[in-house]
């Protein structure tokens, strides 16, 4: 039998010992801990060394040799300790650590795909830590490390693997000579750094707080709280029942276990590399990468993903915003008051001024959550043009800004950025913009496409005016107006499929027959009309959906609406105004199809009832949900089985079709009556 001893700085409550049969050896296995009494240790050392065959060595924080970058460090306390065994091989795991290390974030990322894309991850040491961040940077920039708080009491944080490289060889020299550390030891008890450790702490906390991922040993994770913790992803190690309950109890999303398993429990990997120089009889430096992979292929070894709530995983979006008109300006405090005190002229070239500012985070969103149990946080950035700006430009001024706002979700930590409003229709859609931006881009225009007919779908069942026809169809005629844009040509190709007749309507007279060419080839039977004004057609229609860009122009003269008819009007700013709509009380206006988002939702005021979005926001949130970090929906052509499978995801995840809405508000049940009431009134025989 071979014997390996793991002596750690640790306490000694988890000291175990145990027997397990290993590359054909049987071994016994003995930790014995010394409660950080570095004396003590020397002693067990020298207690053991006859009956071991290898030894471990486990520090306080586990990682006391290191290599980063070029610089090869080893702890005073480290050497010392090894110069007491001579003639045993003694190792900390330093070389198979780095394998299961790296192994970790690459088994996440594949198993759970784009896990760590833009995360901002924390180090609470990054020295210990460099595999795994090395191993991160190929999928986010967002690195920090906080080696000069818990080093020097410094309340900064290193940002790159570049600084983490220079402040490792600009400190080694410090840190690691035994004159050092007595004297940051002496630094950490004197008044002054007492002084300022609550300060120190806070700051340290915050930054937990902003992190989505935080790799540390559980030493350093314990001062930590719920608070700082609900939701996060740690990367850590040794990960018992007990440990597991404590991430339970901070309501830790998930763990990242890298440490390997003997029967039944975690064991360090100082343990597993000495039982491996043991069973193979190769000193700790004698062993290679062969060797390491040889044991892990063998052993079947690998990191383990946990979940202590149950499963839960959290996604991450940015969708970006803007004011719809100069009203919305207004509205915004100091320029509530500009505007009260200034002549029309002032607010104008405030509005040409605001254009030009930089993105901003308008407001944090939490709380949306899938009935799969994923999740979902995100991000609303504002961008300052009005749409009367932003048509007013050439698109690279709006491409700019909207890459200015990517990069800035990228830094928030966003797998996906959706385009709102206007700045989705500026140029070729988006097409630009997903190109140069640095992550993926969707307009939202399927699901608002898919939004818009739901609630059509749905507006017109519970006024009662159409019915099905013997073609499964809704026997009536429909007519979408901007028929040739991006999601008026998909409202058209599926209303095509659900109604008897379609009008499409749009200026551009060759678009209009290339797509009615499209439509009676994809849908054989389908009764196409196209023109280029509603003037002729109006009249007849049961239901109308208007989809154009532009910018608040009529489009439709209201009083020639059939009484009864459903208008959605997708165009933002809207097609129909207010003014329009209260002429015509027995027709019924929608403001497109609003979606209510799953779970308890925490966003700022964005027009709308609370928990409720509209529908391109919608379209990236449940691509975020999905984990589907990908350019979904962009440029002028959207594909109808997108429109179709963004609808299917979104009921996966838990989205509804929100209380129908209007130009004053949400439609009550009063408000379909009334509609059904002055129509049948209306079209009653004199």
């Amino acid at each position: 039998m071979k014997t390996v001893v793991s002596v750690s700085q640790g306490s000694s409550e988890y000291d175990y010992e145990l027997e397990t049969e290993f590359l054909g050896h049987t071994f016994r296995v003995v930790r014995v801990g010394t409660d950080g009494n570095l004396d003590r240790a020397e002693a067990v050392l020298d207690s053991i060394r006859a009956q071991a065959d290898a030894i471990g060595l486990s520090m306080m924080h586990d990682h006391y040799h290191y290599q980063v970058g070029r610089e090869q460090l080893e702890h005073p306390d480290t050497a010392r300790l090894e110069a007491c065994v001579p003639d045993k091989p003694i190792t900390t795991g330093v070389g198979l650590r780095g394998i299961l290390q790296e192994w970790a974030v690459r088994h996440t990322q594949t198993e759970l795909g784009h896990f760590f894309d833009n995360a901002r991850v924390l180090f609470l040491n990054g020295q210990a830590g460099f595999r795994i961040a090395r191993a991160l940077s190929e999928h986010t920039d967002n690195l920090f490390f906080a080696d000069p708080y818990l080093d020097f009491g410094v309340p900064r944080l290193l940002n790159s693997l570049n600084q983490l490289e220079a402040y490792t060889k600009l400190t080694a020299p410090v840190m690691f000579s035994p004159n050092a550390v007595r004297v940051i030891e002496r630094l950490h008890r004197s008044p002054l750094y007492r002084m300022g450790e609550k300060l120190i702490s806070g700051s340290l906390h915050e930054a937990v707080k902003d992190c989505h991922v935080i790799v540390g040993a559980m030493g350093d994770l314990e001062v930590f709280s719920e608070k700082e913790l609900d939701g996060k992803t740690v990367i850590t190690s040794r990960v018992t029942t007990s440990a597991l309950d404590w991430f339970r109890s901070r309501r830790v999303a998930m763990v990242v276990d890298y440490s390997p398993w003997l029967e039944g429990r975690p064991v360090g990997v100082n343990v597993m590399e000495a039982m491996i120089s043991a069973a193979l009889s190769r000193t700790p430096e004698q062993l290679g990468a062969d060797d390491f992979l040889d044991v892990i292929e063998q052993l079947g070894v690998e990191p383990r993903i946990l979940y202590p709530n149950g499963y839960r995983r959290i996604n991450r979006f940015a969708f970006v915003i803007h004011p719809l008109s100069q009203q919305y300006l207004t509205k915004t405090p100091p320029l509530d008051w500009v505007a009260s005190v200034s002549p029309p002229a002032v607010m104008n070239l405030v509005e040409k001024a605001i254009a030009y500012t930089p993105p901003f985070v308008y407001s944090k969103v939490s709380g949306i959550q899938s009935p799969t149990g994923d999740e979902v946080e995100g991000w609303l950035i504002t961008v300052g043009g009005t749409p009367r700006e932003i048509m007013a430009h050439d698109p690279e001024f709006t491409y700019s800004r909207l890459l200015a706002a990517a990069n800035l979700a990228k830094k928030l930590g966003a797998q996906i950025m959706g385009l709102g409003a206007f700045t989705k229709v500026v140029g070729d859609a988006g097409i630009t913009v997903a190109k140069r931006a640095p992550l993926p881009i969707t307009t939202g225009n399927s699901y608002s496409a898919s939004g818009a007919l739901w609630a059509a779908h749905d507006a017109a069942k519970r006024i009662g005016r159409v019915s099905i026809g013997k073609s499964g169809k809704m026997a009536g005629k429909a007519m979408v107006v901007g028929a040739t844009g991006a999601i008026g040509s998909v409202c058209a190709r599926l209303l095509a499929k659900a109604v008897d007749e379609i009008y499409l309507v749009a200026p551009e007279a060759a678009k209009l027959l290339s797509l009615k060419e499209s439509i009676e080839q994809e849908t054989p039977g389908a009764i196409v009309h196209v023109a280029a004004t509603t003037n002729r057609d109006l009249g007849d229609m049961d239901m109308v959906v208007t989809a154009t860009s532009g910018a608040g122009k009529r489009i439709l003269d209201i009083m020639q609406v059939k009484p009864g008819c459903v208008i959605t009007d997708v165009a933002r700013p809207l097609d129909i105004p207010a003014e329009d709509v209260a002429k015509r009380p027995d027709v019924l206006v929608i403001e497109s199809g609003e979606i209510k988002l799953p779970g308890i939702v925490k966003m700022k005021d964005i027009g709308l009832p609370k928990g409720i979005a509209y529908a391109c926001l919608a379209e990236t949130i449940v691509l975020a949900l999905e984990a589907r970090f990908e350019n979904f929906t962009l440029g002028r052509n959207i594909e109808w089985e997108k429109v179709r499978e963004i609808y299917k995801l979104g009921l996966k995840h838990g989205m509804e079709l929100a209380a129908v809405s209007g130009v004053n508000g949400v439609f009550t049940e009063e408000d379909f009556e009334r509609v059904r009431t002055l129509a049948a009134h209306a079209t009653e025989p004199a």
